[in-house]
């Protein structure tokens, strides 16, 4: 076994850690700031071919694989999450979903401006009562005349209000089953589509520069084929997105993790305090040591989930292991870089003060750690 990167991936990576650096750094704490969405900077990495990294080229897709976005996420989160969470979200969230289940005409309506980055597809699955208990599902979708009319909330939802998202893919109750229990399926609710009231965009603590909304859906119809896959499928079909998803979300969380030991060892550089660089301080190099090795233990982890989803294998404990690890090193490196700043940690122009705030919703977006602690006991065979 080795987790040497290929020379495919190789090159990506590196391709993608200098346009982080060049063209993502020096601009990206102005969007930060005025709680800007980066146009320009997604626009790029549209160029790029970013968001279609992982998805065939019939489609408008670049070839690649899931492990090769999961490269991206890294290196882009070791300069700013903002940027990160609009690829992940754009891609495993908004795109995925149709590559996996959609019908032909629903993949070639959507997926080749999605995978340009000239679209922006949402994943609308939470709810203001709902939160980890997805299936606690409350918006509604009814057939009429051959549409589905939806009615409800949808709150948290990443990339669901730019002026180029295209759709929300929402999750509704579209019936009860035998035993009582709510059918959940999934449709497609394009943008602009009347009913859809898309709410103003949050004041978060951090991941400034993405954008994130509530959605309500009031009287919302659209056609009967804008369902998603099976009818009473939608919800086992999120929950085999959010798996695959939470490789995603480790991944940018090691970048971030990543980022902090970067700006730590370049401060420890240049710092001077009692007449020496801090770096030469045991109390410092032990902290700078701890966060690489919480760094290297995460990688491992979401690399080791990545490959057996490629492999066709079983993945959900490891995902979830990779996202519980990967989450808990973004915090603790985040406030290790933060101390190691001293002062300047608690400025918004040094990139550690991005990331302290930054890095908390990586323990709760996408399933919390208590979600993910769930998810792990189970695969062990502990009971429900």
């Amino acid at each position: 076994m080795s987790y040497r990167l290929s020379p495919e991936h190789e090159e990506l990576r590196r391709t993608v850690a200098e346009f982080a650096r060049t063209e993502v750094a020096p601009v990206i704490g102005d969007y930060y700031e005025r709680a800007a969405f980066p146009y320009d900077i997604v626009a790029k990495m549209g160029r790029m071919g970013l968001f279609g990294l992982p998805f065939p080229e019939e489609v408008g897709g670049m070839g690649g694989d899931y492990f090769a976005l999961c490269l991206a996420l890294e290196e882009l989160a070791r300069v700013d999450s903002s940027v990160a969470i609009t690829l992940e979200a754009a891609v495993s969230l908004g795109a995925m979903p149709i590559h996996r289940f959609g019908s032909p005409e629903q993949q070639a309506t959507w997926l080749p401006r999605l995978c340009s980055g000239e679209a922006l597809g949402a994943f609308g699955l939470t709810e203001p009562d709902g939160g980890s208990d997805a299936g606690a599902t409350r918006t509604t979708a009814r057939l009429d005349g051959g549409q589905w009319v939806i009615d409800g909330t949808k709150c948290f939802i990443t990339n669901s209000g730019t002026a180029i998202t295209a759709l929300v893919t929402v999750t509704a109750v579209t019936g009860r089953r035998p035993d009582g229990r709510p059918e959940i399926s999934a449709i497609i609710v394009p943008s602009g589509t009347p009913g859809l009231s898309v709410g103003q965009k949050y004041s978060k603590v951090g991941w400034s520069a993405s954008d994130t909304r509530e959605l309500v859906f009031a009287d919302c119809r659209v056609p009967e084929d804008h369902l998603l896959g099976e009818r009473g499928r939608g919800y086992a079909q999120f929950l085999r997105i959010l798996d695959e998803g939470r490789i995603a979300i480790a991944a940018l969380a090691v970048g971030l993790a990543q980022g902090c030991v970067d700006e730590s060892l370049r401060h420890a550089g240049e710092r001077v305090a009692f007449g020496r660089q801090i770096g030469h301080y045991q109390a410092i190099q032990f902290k700078i040591a701890d966060m690489a090795a919480r760094v290297h233990t995460a990688r491992l982890a979401y690399y080791d989930a990545a490959a057996r989803m490629l492999a066709g294998e079983p993945f959900k404990k490891e995902a979830a292991i990779a996202k519980l690890v990967a989450s808990n090193a973004a915090m603790d490196n985040a406030r290790d870089a933060t101390q190691i700043f001293g002062g300047y940690g608690f400025m918004n122009e040094f990139p550690v003060g991005r990331f302290y705030r930054d890095a908390k919703i990586l323990e709760v977006g996408e399933g919390t750690s208590e979600i993910q602690r769930m998810l792990i006991a189970r695969e062990l065979g502990l009971p429900a």
